[in-house]
């Protein structure tokens, strides 16, 4: 696909710097110090914070905001454009076999459907009999 690579947020970096301190800092040894230290910095307050912005962050999304239609047609005409560039990959089958493909088909479906009729006359006539 052709999608626009956007660059990372500086926030995002430090997150993951953050973390990979987080784990480099703890050692085998040092499990119960780090879970004192998480207890007493009020690790559970922060959880709770967090997970109360979430909330509130997805109850405001839902009204409309000045930009957001704008937004939504950027990325409308961004789907188009990746659109364009996909069908251009696209190897489309010559006239010649287009119509190949579509006799074959014609002529199966005509096949199949000479003997279903077949089979259906047949099992129609042996329910005649019997029910005589």
């Amino acid at each position: 696909m052709a999608r626009l690579q956007r660059k990372k947020s500086k926030g995002l970096k430090k997150k993951k710097q953050q973390n990979a301190e987080g784990i480099a800092s703890q050692e085998p040894g040092n499990d119960a110090v780090a879970k004192k230290d998480e207890l007493s910095s009020g690790s559970v307050r922060s959880i709770k914070a967090k997970a109360y912005s979430t909330r509130q962050k997805s109850l405001t999304r839902t009204k409309a905001e000045p930009g957001k239609f704008k937004g939504t047609i950027d990325k409308g005409l961004q789907f188009l454009r990746e659109v364009k560039v996909e069908l251009k990959k696209v190897v489309w089958p010559s006239r010649k076999q287009t119509i190949g493909s579509t006799v074959v088909v014609l002529i199966l479906v005509m096949i199949i459907s000479v003997f279903l009729g077949m089979v259906d006359i047949g099992l129609s006539s042996l329910i005649r009999v019997v029910l005589k």
